[in-house]
C-alpha cells in the first residue's frame, strides 16, 4: 500500500481522537462548574441558616420579666432594665421596689414574680429555704452605709457618735430592713446607742426625711446618697467597713417567663451589669 494511502487512513483517526479530546475537556469544564456552582450555593444555604440561628436566638426571649428589688437598687436596676430590654427587643421588665424584708415575705406568700434581689444574705435566705428560687444565688454587689446630712452640713456632723447630740433628729431604718441592720451593727461597733426620731421601712424612705428637711441625718447606703445628687451631702465614717452589705439576685422557681428570668438575673452578675454597679458606686462582690 502507497503512503498517500496511508495517510488518507490515519486522517479520520486523528479527527475522531482530536474530537473525543475536545468532549473530554468540555465534560470537564461543565464538571468543574457544576461543582463550583454546588459549593456557592452550599455556602449560601450555611450562610442562610446561620442568619436564621442568628435571628432565632436573639428572638428567643420575649414576654415579661417582673423583678422584686431592693429600694436601693430602683435607679441602677431602671437603667439594667432598660437595657436589658434593648438587648432584647421582645422582653418587658417591670419592677417592684421595696424593703428586702417585705419583698422576700409577698415572694414566699406566692406573690407573682420572676427575679429577687436582695440587699440581704438573710432575706434571700428566707426565700431559698421556702424552695422558690430556680437556682443558687448570685452575689453581685456590696454596699457601705453613710450618713446622709442636709446640704452642706450644718450641723457639721463627722462621726456615728455626733448624732446622739442634742437637738440632732436622725432618721433610720428598721431593723427588721438590711439598712437598719446595718445601721446597728455600725453603731454597736462605734460604741454608740442612738434613739431615731423615726424608723423606716427602706432605704428611700429614710434618705427622703433628710432630703425633705424632716430630720437633720439618716444612714444610708453610699449609692444612695451618691443618686441624690446636691439634695444631700454624705459622710463617711470609720465604722461604715464594719456593716458591710452583701446584694444577691435569683430567679425564682414558677416563673411564668424562666428563660428570660435566669437572662435578666445573669446579665445583672456580667461585666456589663458590674459596670453600671460601679458607675453607681457599688462595690464587686
Amino acid at each position: 500500500m502507497s503512503r498517500s494511502s496511508l495517510s488518507r487512513l490515519s486522517a479520520p483517526r486523528v479527527r475522531r481522537a482530536a474530537a473525543a479530546s475536545t468532549a473530554a475537556l468540555v465534560l470537564v469544564g461543565l464538571a468543574a462548574c457544576s461543582s463550583s456552582s454546588s459549593t456557592t450555593a452550599g455556602s449560601t444555604s450555611s450562610a442562610a441558616a446561620s442568619s436564621s440561628a442568628s435571628s432565632s436566638a436573639s428572638a428567643a426571649l420575649n414576654g415579661k420579666v417582673t423583678v422584686f428589688a431592693a429600694a436601693s437598687l430602683k435607679k441602677t436596676f431602671t437603667q439594667l432594665g432598660k437595657a436589658f430590654e434593648a438587648a432584647h427587643p421582645g422582653v418587658t421588665v417591670t419592677f417592684n421596689f421595696g424593703g428586702s424584708d417585705t419583698l422576700a415575705a409577698s415572694i414566699v406568700s406566692g406573690a407573682p414574680a420572676d427575679v429577687f434581689a436582695s440587699a440581704s444574705l438573710a432575706t434571700m435566705k428566707t426565700v431559698v429555704d421556702k424552695g422558690d428560687t430556680a437556682a443558687a444565688p448570685v452575689d453581685f454587689a456590696k454596699n457601705e452605709l453613710e450618713i446622709a446630712v442636709q446640704p452642706g452640713n450644718p450641723k457639721k456632723i463627722t462621726s456615728l457618735s455626733q448624732l446622739t447630740g442634742s437637738g440632732i433628729k436622725v432618721a433610720l431604718c428598721a431593723k427588721s430592713v438590711p439598712c437598719g441592720a446595718a445601721a446597728q451593727k455600725a453603731l454597736t461597733a462605734a460604741g454608740v446607742k442612738l434613739t431615731p426620731v423615726t424608723l423606716e421601712q427602706d432605704v428611700t424612705a429614710a434618705l427622703t426625711k433628710v432630703e425633705l428637711g424632716e430630720v437633720d441625718a439618716a444612714l444610708v447606703y453610699r449609692t444612695d446618697v451618691k443618686s441624690a445628687g446636691s439634695k444631700v451631702t454624705g459622710v463617711n465614717f470609720a465604722e461604715a467597713g464594719k456593716a458591710v452589705t452583701t446584694y444577691p439576685i435569683a430567679a425564682l422557681k414558677g416563673s411564668s417567663n424562666a428563660a428570660a428570668a435566669q437572662a435578666f438575673a445573669a446579665y445583672v452578675a456580667s461585666p456589663e451589669g458590674e459596670q453600671v454597679l460601679a458607675a453607681a458606686g457599688f462595690q464587686a462582690p
